[in-house]
């Protein structure tokens, strides 16, 4: 997939403020190629571009290729192994998705570095809550993570998952309901689904 993003729309923040919808700029634009004028919003833009393949073209006012620059990954291979090891899932609040985006906590259009210290790992989904659905992320000097919902609130980090071990110093968070089972007489197993 290619876009035709003008510079400014990239640099262009249009998040919107607590309790707005987003709004698109007035200037620039952001066109699918070979889909016949078909636009794309300026923070899908930004949000592709988090981890996308740039080349860099100049144009003639009056439309005409002046220059094309060498292709350039945003973000290094390298950078990516060591996000992927240190996040290693999404890092969203109680979101436990493995197949994540890298994400610029400042985006790089913004002047935001392509350093592990400026990069989050994101689902899909949450990846796009925060460039199209107003959800902000900021990242403390240890490495923490918070999230704001659109209106500005913090959003509460969620309690760990808990761990499905044999492990005696692990409590069974299922315990209350299968002391209740028992009592009242019920069994359940592989079979308690099946009809008969």
């Amino acid at each position: 997939m290619v876009i035709h993003v003008d510079e400014n729309t990239l640099k262009e923040d249009t998040r919107p403020a607590a309790g707005d919808h987003p709004v698109e700029p007035d200037t620039g634009q952001a066109v699918l190629e070979d889909a016949e004028g078909a636009y794309v919003s300026a923070e899908t833009s930004r949000r592709i571009a988090c981890d996308a393949s740039t080349v860099v073209m100049r144009h003639a006012p009056d439309g005409t290729v002046l220059d094309v620059g060498r292709k350039r990954r945003t973000i290094p291979p390298a950078i990516r192994r060591a996000l992927a090891a240190r996040d290693r899932r999404c890092r969203f609040p109680g979101c436990t998705a493995r197949h994540c985006e890298a994400h610029h906590v400042r985006h790089w259009a913004d002047g935001g570095p392509t350093r592990l210290t400026n990069l989050v790992l994101l689902c899909k989904r949450h990846h796009r809550a925060v460039h199209e659905e107003g959800f902000t992320l900021t990242q403390s000097a240890d490495g923490t993570v918070g999230v704001c919902r659109p209106d500005g609130r913090p959003l509460p980090t969620s309690p760990p998952v808990p761990r499905w071990d044999n492990d005696d110093q692990v409590r069974d968070p299922l315990a209350p309901i299968a002391a209740r089972l028992a009592t009242a007489g019920i069994r359940i197993d592989p079979h308690t689904a099946t009809p008969h």
